[in-house]
């Protein structure tokens, strides 16, 4: 087994995580007991849940997209929980809001991690559910080294977690200071609650009915009854400054389960490109590849200041449209065959001008007027303080500013297997900064819920069971020639950019995909944020300086407002791939040191 950020896999299974290499152990491990890559997804995802706790939890969000190697096309699972029945847009106004605060009670949605792995482990594993869980119970229950950014993440809220979120304190500061970055950590609450799931789904006989039992045991039984009775009780404070009580109840949880659904896709110089859909922010990313098939940018070398800008501006584009347009298809009449057709591209690609944009500029479909003069409206509005626990941004440059990393974060994974099946997977959210632990269950709930606005008649508006559209958004493409690609990153409103960014590279140049994700990598901020407080930042673009001085300088003569990062700080991305000869590959950046590429 090794662990490089450089390479070509030649052996029988590979994965790519962007986070730490005891996950990435995790994951081998099971693929070298005979597993699958479902089986290795699921025990990295739960790994992760212990020793990245600032970026993941159970009671988190999950989309994934799979694709089982018999299959012709990949499929998505659908992990993203929805609106408890108490969550009105009367109820949030009522407690004095006009915005769904960044973090606390209010702030969750139905946790939907835990039953998106169990859906994936029980229809396409092959392996027990003890065994895919016990890495993740030694962990928690015997210790791991903990990170420098978990421990400065918890040192910062040191005083808000003993003086507001007093359950938090008691997990993540059990001797009642946070712990030494590199000291042995345990949660074991966590174990213990793995360990009753297990004893629960135990008394099944197949390993099917025993994943059915432990997704009864979260969703229905002792799990959701500590949820439940925890809620009914708790009033903490939330980042919009006040202490309130949240509306989740364990009745929301009984009534909800993962689901599959189709992936949207669009064909592009060959490849076929697959996203989540519209309750996600992942069609963006199809959106920018229609625009820019109107441009030349097939042409254009990939680290030039004329790359740079016309792929900025058509980001900006399908991010105004995002922010217009997109939410839950099961509630709202979403017009997406319109804004991923190549006639709609046609009406926006002639809006990337000589000059940066400053401005939010959605497209106008007939019969949606009143969506674009509300996200216009939106997009002047002055940002609040982010508060505590707020935000997702994949940042590492933000620590000068940030030192205690309170913001939240995500990770990925991307699996391939010697049968060549793919997962690529993005969880997030229930993490430490988010919300309080429940009590005796070892973990945090969510605050996806900020992603809806309190307005009526909007897409994203706040209505009980419907999805929240989330910035998570894994991704899979078939290349020209029969090979199959999974690959993602963290990183909120910057997923699909770097993504793109790296796509482009492979679609247009003899890149690999290591030199792909390493080349200078750039985004912007100038749409509407998903995350409170929902900034808007005109003009903004943040690039590596590895770009060159000249192409920064002729960047900010054409109007973008450059923010030059730190080098090696922008972007998280992993990859994995298997060629249709059974060749397979693996990349993973080597920004933040933290992420891997695997295989044997």
């Amino acid at each position: 087994m090794s662990f490089t950020t450089r390479p070509e896999i030649l052996g029988t299974f590979g994965v790519a995580t962007s986070t730490h290499w005891i996950a990435s152990a995790a994951g081998m491990r099971m693929l070298e007991m005979g597993g699958n890559a479902f089986d290795a997804a699921v025990a990295m995802a739960f790994v992760l849940h212990v020793v990245e706790p600032h970026l993941n939890g159970p009671l988190g969000d999950l989309p994934a997209i799979i694709w089982p190697a018999g299959d012709e096309k990949p499929t998505v699972i659908c992990g993203q929980g929805t609106a408890p029945a108490g969550a009105t847009i009367a109820h949030y106004r009522a407690e004095g809001l006009d915005m769904i605060p960044g973090s606390g009670l209010l702030a969750t949605v139905i946790p939907g991690a835990f039953d998106g792995w169990m859906l994936m482990l029980r229809d396409h594993g092959t392996m027990r559910l003890r065994a895919v869980l016990e890495p993740a119970i030694h962990y928690a229950r015997s210790g791991h080294p903990v990170l420098p950014r978990v421990a400065n993440t918890i040192a910062g809220l040191a005083q808000f977690f003993r003086d507001e979120w007093p359950t938090s304190a008691a997990t993540w500061m059990p001797g009642g200071a946070a712990p030494e970055a590199h000291s042995l950590f345990r949660n074991t609450d966590l174990a213990d609650t793995w360990d009753r799931l297990l004893s629960e789904a135990e008394t099944r006989g197949s390993r099917e009915a025993q994943i059915d039992a432990a997704r009864t045991a979260f969703y229905k039984g002792f799990v959701a009854e500590a949820i439940d009775g925890w809620m009914r009780e708790a009033c903490v404070m939330d980042a919009a400054g006040g202490r309130r009580k949240g509306v989740l109840t364990g009745e929301d949880m009984a009534g909800w389960q993962a689901s599959y659904e189709a992936p949207v896709s669009v064909d592009y110089n060959g490849w076929e490109v697959f996203k989540p859909g519209f309750w996600a922010q992942s069609p963006s990313f199809l959106q920018s590849l229609r625009t820019l098939e109107g441009t030349s940018v097939a042409d254009m070398d990939p680290n030039s200041a004329d790359f740079v800008h016309t792929v900025t501006e058509a980001m900006k584009l399908s991010f105004a449209d995002r922010d217009t347009y997109y939410g839950d298809p099961d509630y709202t009449e979403i017009p997406g065959d319109v804004l991923l057709s190549r006639d709609y591209a046609k009406t926006r690609s002639p809006l990337i001008g000589p000059e940066a944009s400053l401005t939010q500029r959605p497209g106008e479909i007939p019969g949606y007027e009143a969506w674009v003069k509300a996200a216009i409206a939106r997009s002047v509005a002055e940002a609040a303080d982010a508060g505590v626990g707020a935000g997702e941004p994949t940042m590492a440059h933000l620590t000068e500013k940030h030192p205690t990393e309170k913001r939240g974060d995500t990770v990925h994974i991307d699996v391939v297997d010697r049968w060549g099946n793919l997962v690529s997977a993005t969880p997030s959210g229930g993490w430490l900064q988010s919300s309080p632990v429940v009590p005796g269950l070892g973990m945090p709930l969510n605050s996806r819920a900020q992603m809806f606005w309190l307005q009526e008649g909007l897409p994203t508006s706040l209505i009980p069971g419907a999805r929240p559209r989330t910035t998570l958004s894994p991704s899979m493409a078939a290349r020209p020639g029969g090979a199959r690609l999974a690959f993602g990153t963290p990183g909120g409103d910057q997923q699909d950019q770097w993504q793109l960014i790296f796509f482009l590279r492979l679609a247009h140049s003899a890149a690999n995909l290591q030199e792909a994700i390493d080349a200078p990598l750039f985004h912007t901020a100038s749409f509407q944020a998903s995350f409170y407080p929902r900034a808007f930042q005109p003009g903004h673009l943040m690039i590596e300086p590895s770009i060159g001085e000249a192409v920064i300088a002729d960047l900010r003569a054409r109007g973008h407002r450059v923010e030059v990062a730190e080098p090696w700080t922008v972007g998280r991305l992993t990859a994995a791939q298997r060629d249709a000869s059974g060749l397979m590959r693996a990349a993973a950046t080597p920004r933040l040191m933290q992420a891997y590429a695997v295989g044997r």
